[in-house]
């Protein structure tokens, strides 16, 4: 592979993390949980190897940072990270889209005429469509959880939103709160196997 698609999918993968983190209006939030997992036996958790994020075999600032937020929210759970024997692998990925909007709005508009008969103009109206194209970026950010034993997903949060330029200094806090967007719909905390909201 050369330099430059290397370079290329480096910039592709990085930026379509960068897009949850420049969404104005947040990402749409969605997660899919396994009904036959028990969620009680999980108290361990660590990074599966490799992270689909990091496809090109190389961490970079994204990607840790993605990480970091991801642990801190298994933390705050109750899970502890133990690389020798995890009960859980934790899976991030992210990539970008380019999309299209077209929007169609119908108009009135009005021409006038001048009547020799009635000698005055007239406005006479008619319609037509405008029609918009709209070019966005649109990123995904998924965060799997994977039983580690019997390598099978249990749960999964994807967040989807528009990609826009984001300063350095804003980027980590908009990192962390997509993240932390995704395991709002995560309700289990560790070894227990009801919700978050039952305890």
């Amino acid at each position: 592979m050369t330099l430059i698609a290397r370079l290329s999918r480096r910039s592709l993968l990085v930026a379509a993390t960068l897009l949850l983190a420049a969404c104005a209006t947040g990402p749409r939030v969605t997660s899919d949980v396994d009904p036959s997992a028990n969620f009680a036996q999980y108290r361990t958790f660590a990074f599966y190897t490799p992270l689909a994020i990091e496809s090109q075999g190389y961490a970079t600032l994204t990607s840790g940072r993605t990480k970091d937020a991801a642990r801190a929210q298994m933390e705050a759970r109750g899970y502890v990270y133990d690389e020798t024997s995890p009960d859980l692998w934790v899976n991030l990925n992210a990539y970008m889209q380019e999309k299209t909007d077209v929007v169609s709005t119908p108009e009135v508009d009005y021409d006038y005429y001048y009547s020799y008969r009635a000698r005055r103009y007239f406005a006479v109206p008619y319609w037509r469509d405008r029609t918009d194209v709209y070019k966005y970026t649109e990123g995904t950010l998924n965060v799997d959880l994977v039983d580690a034993k019997q390598n099978r997903l249990v749960w999964t949060g994807v967040a989807v939103g528009r990609v826009g330029r984001t300063k350095p200094e804003e980027r980590g806090a908009k990192i962390d709160a997509a993240v932390a967007e995704i395991f709002l719909r995560y309700p289990y905390r560790a070894g227990s196997g009801t919700t978050a909201a039952a305890l």
